[in-house]
């Protein structure tokens, strides 16, 4: 990606717009033969908080083995239901975010909120955590959290941020952008330059077709694996993580998709989260980032947007590629995270100690 194919992605962080549809905070389970299932104390397969535009949220849950569910809000029961149920849930008093426990008749319990957080000054702020792994456990929510740029974020967010509980933040942004869009951070943080391309070469031009636009991304990917910047930088996020053990913890770049969502992938891929949910989770930035980008497109004549849209965009191809750099650097991605980011076995373990629950 580099200088000039972070041109779109620069231009698509200057728009503060508002996001009409967001996906949910969600989280699937699918019933694997093999891996550790010492966290099927949770019988939730299925959980999901859907904030609506109208104030209200939408619940809906799936929990094997169990009779009955009960959820509550701000410590009142606000829905009852079998082991399968949906809810709609509103007139609850404004909060920076609201939080659901659902509670099983047997069986641990979870907290799940709306995975989006509204700010004034993004549009791809959202949590980490609200997933399945493999082995039934969940990864918490309100610990890690994942943005575009912080450069317009109002007084108002900064105020929400600290209540929030941010308290590291992990800038994957290069010098040029870093200089002409300052990062706005709450009273207190502690700001970490990570500079994933640090170090790099740059591409010289802008892309001229659309293929070209999508081997540009391709390449970033790959270089966001291999290359010196990015393993430097992400080590620094993960062992941030790690030892923090004051979270929240937030990481962005740009516009919260490529850098960022490379960040977010490989720490749910080192959780234990299915391909397929990692996959989804990377590609919603595609929906929280719509309004955004079609605004950037629907300015540019139709051949220079038609070479734009792959940069604005994230595809699966693009993931994938980062997935492929790791085996054909690495050899498995536990290679990628040892040799590559220097996580070894006893810190992975601290990690998922403190980031799942179940």
């Amino acid at each position: 990606m580099k200088k000039a194919l972070l041109a779109a992605t620069v231009v698509a962080s200057t728009l503060t717009v508002a996001i009409v549809a967001a996906p949910a905070a969600s989280a699937h389970g699918w019933d694997f033969p093999w891996g550790n299932h010492h966290g099927n104390s949770i019988p939730f397969t299925e959980a999901t908080v859907t904030a609506g535009a109208d104030g209200a949220y939408t619940l809906k849950w799936n929990a094997k083995g169990t009779k009955r569910v009960e959820i509550k809000a701000n410590g009142k029961v606000v829905a009852r239901g079998g082991a399968q149920g949906e809810a709609v849930v509103g007139g609850l008093p404004a909060a920076d975010r609201q939080w659901f426990d659902f509670e099983p008749e047997r069986g641990e319990g979870l907290r799940l909120a709306d995975r989006l957080i509204k700010l004034e000054g993004t549009a791809n702020f959202r949590d980490v955590g609200g997933y399945r792994t493999t082995s039934g456990q969940w990864v918490k929510m309100g610990e890690i959290y994942r943005s575009d740029a912080l450069n317009k974020l109002t007084d108002n967010d900064l105020a929400k941020l600290q209540r929030l509980r941010v308290k590291t933040i992990f800038d994957l942004r290069m010098e040029s952008e870093r200089t002409k869009d300052v990062d706005r951070v709450p009273a207190g943080a502690n700001y970490v330059v990570a500079d994933v391309f640090a170090g790099s070469g740059s591409f010289q031009a802008m892309p001229k077709t659309p293929d070209e636009a999508v081997k540009a991304m391709v390449d970033a990917e790959k270089a966001m694996v291999s290359g010196e910047g990015g393993k430097k930088a992400y080590t620094q996020v993960f062992e941030g993580i790690e030892r923090d053990r004051s979270r929240s913890v937030l990481f962005h770049c740009t516009a919260g998709k490529d850098r960022t969502g490379w960040a977010n992938a490989s720490l749910l891929t080192a959780l234990g989260v299915p391909s397929e949910t990692v996959m989804a989770d990377y590609l919603a930035s595609n929906d929280y980032r719509k309004a955004a980008n079609d605004a950037i497109l629907s300015h540019l004549p139709a051949a220079q947007a038609a070479v734009y849209k792959p940069m604005l965009d994230v595809r699966a191809e693009y993931l994938n590629a980062g997935y492929d750099e790791v085996t054909a650097k690495f050899g498995s991605f536990d290679n990628y995270l040892k040799d590559g980011l220097g996580i070894d076995g006893r810190e992975l373990k601290q990690l998922k100690k403190d980031l799942l629950v179940g």
